[in-house]
């Protein structure tokens, strides 16, 4: 059984002859525990190209110490990242890494698929290190944070071996906030620490391998536009693989932000097609499609669950007749149960894998045009204002669809465009700034409204649904008629809604930077 703790913590490099200044009259601390010493051996695991390390997570098998086990590391953003246990015991399949009952879990190793892609995982170094902790407690004895000191020694495997040692410092929380992290950080620095640059000790062990982290450059108006464009690319590629651990665990909200990582992408392929060749992105835009696909049936029936149980929750209980909240929680158990094992499948898939290996490809190599040279507030406002162009023409045709089907459709067509031109706005926006900024909230407001109504259009055919099941059950139907009205209204109201977000949201003065 995995057990899952979320780490905030610094890390300090050593100079030599540095002292460790008292920490007990920091806020909260009312005092320090004496140090204990603990003695511990790792062996961490990754790909032979060192991919997991690479995307600043790591995979080790630890012995001895408060926490020996299997712990895989997850980078949360900032100083914060997730570790997820499971014993020694727990061992994988054979070929997932090492051997005999040294092979990755099964559970862990799953979780980093999104990177392995089928290479396996084989050790690539052993750590040791003698640790010195003490913890800052408060005034029930409770323990706020920890600070150790280790002193560390290092071996990479593979076909050379280096020998490395070194010592550091390490302040984590274990019950105490942000206020006490950053105080203890100040006084650590002023005693001569310095803020490490690299924060897992297998990045120490293995400088000259991996890359140094490059200068981030600041996006103008005069960057070119292909790096505008390819960094937003770069930081939804990024946000997918991030989300791929969480959906596996079926984490609260992952699925949407994942999905919503994977319409980005291909939003933004399309928006900026004269940026990056389109015809050389088309087969990547249509696997996006396939993946958002996939991602979006999880997601539905998450959503309408959630809505009709808090529809017949508002019901009267006089106006619900027969067993009509049995038959909601039945219908969608039945479909969030098929939506996840087909996305478990997706995921594990050589198609999935191409993709993400396109995905790569593609920021590697990007196939720009000659408008990707030029500065971005040049070539980059007019393709952001043909995205605004394509959504003004399907609201304009809304009021002119011929029957209530035809305009449901056309409000969904023009969701979709509202999404595009949100997407390709937020974008542009680091380096176009606030004016892009604004006009990409006021989509946002449009594409919600409008999400809204879709969600009424799909909650109605399974309203018609169920009480076509119940009837056929023998059941009263009634209850069922109630709530496809209630949905039938809203839509209404929505369609208003939408005509005034619109009316607002087109106004020229969100505009005029295009």
């Amino acid at each position: 059984m995995a057990t899952t703790v979320d780490e905030i913590e610094f890390k300090y490099e050593v100079p030599a002859g540095t002292v460790l200044p008292p920490l007990e009259d920091l806020p909260r601390v009312a005092a320090e525990s004496d140090p204990d010493e603990q003695n511990l051996e790792a062996d961490y695991y990754d790909t032979p190209d060192l991919r997991l390390i690479r995307a600043g997570i790591t995979l080790r098998r630890r012995r001895g110490g408060s926490d020996p086990g299997w712990h895989l590391k997850l980078p949360v953003g900032g100083n914060s990242r997730r570790e997820i246990q499971v014993p020694l015991s727990h061992g994988g399949a054979a070929g997932s890494g090492g051997s005999g009952g040294s092979d990755v879990p099964d559970e862990l190793a799953a979780l980093v698929r999104v990177h392995t892609r089928g290479e396996p995982l084989v050790p690539v170094a052993i750590i040791r290190t003698r640790r010195r902790r003490r913890l800052l407690l408060d005034r029930a004895g409770t323990s706020l944070a920890e600070l150790v000191a280790d002193e560390v020694s290092a071996e990479t495997l593979g076909e050379s071996t280096t020998i490395s040692s070194w010592d550091e410092v390490e302040v984590e929380l274990t019950g105490g906030g942000r206020k006490l992290l950053e105080a203890a950080d100040e006084r650590l620095r002023h005693s001569g620490l310095r803020r490490a640059r690299r924060t897992a000790k297998l990045e120490r062990a293995l400088t000259g391998q991996i890359p140094e982290p490059g200068p981030r450059h600041m996006l103008t108006r005069h960057s070119p536009a292909g790096d505008v464009v390819l960094a937003y690319l770069g930081s939804q590629v990024d946000a997918v693989k991030s989300m791929d651990p969480m959906v596996r665990r079926d984490e609260p909200d992952a699925v949407h932000q994942m999905r919503v990582a994977t319409r980005r992408l291909r939003s933004t392929l399309q928006a900026f097609g004269k940026v990056l060749r389109r015809r050389d992105t088309q087969a990547l835009s249509a696997e996006l499609k396939w993946l958002g696909g996939v991602l979006g049936e999880a997601r539905d029936a998450e959503v309408l669950d959630a809505r009709m149980e808090r529809r017949a929750r508002e019901t009267p209980a006089e106006l619900l007749l027969g067993p009509v909240q049995a038959r909601i929680q039945g219908h969608f158990a039945a479909l969030k149960a098929a939506a996840r094992t087909s996305l478990l499948e997706a995921l594990d898939s050589q198609r999935y894998f191409a993709l993400l290996d396109g995905l790569d490809r593609l920021l590697a190599d990007p196939p720009v045009t000659a408008k990707a040279r030029k500065p971005a507030g040049h070539v980059l406002p007019a393709m952001n204002a043909r995205a605004y162009r394509r959504l003004a023409r399907r609201m304009r045709y809304i009021p002119r669809a011929p029957s209530s089907n035809a305009r449901d459709a056309a409000l969904h067509e023009a969701r979709k465009a509202a999404k595009r031109a949100r997407y390709a706005a937020e974008a542009v926006s680091p380096a176009l700034g606030g004016q892009a900024r604004r006009f990409a909230k006021r989509m946002k407001a449009l594409q919600s409204v409008l999400g809204d109504h879709q969600d009424t259009v799909v909650a109605r055919r399974v309203d018609r649904e169920l009480g076509v099941s119940a009837h056929l059950a023998g059941e009263n139907v009634f209850s069922y008629g109630l709530l496809y009205e209630r949905d039938a209204n809203e839509a209404l109201h929505l369609q208003e809604e939408a005509r005034q977000v619109w009316k607002r949201s087109s106004r020229p003065r969100y505009r005029r930077w295009m």
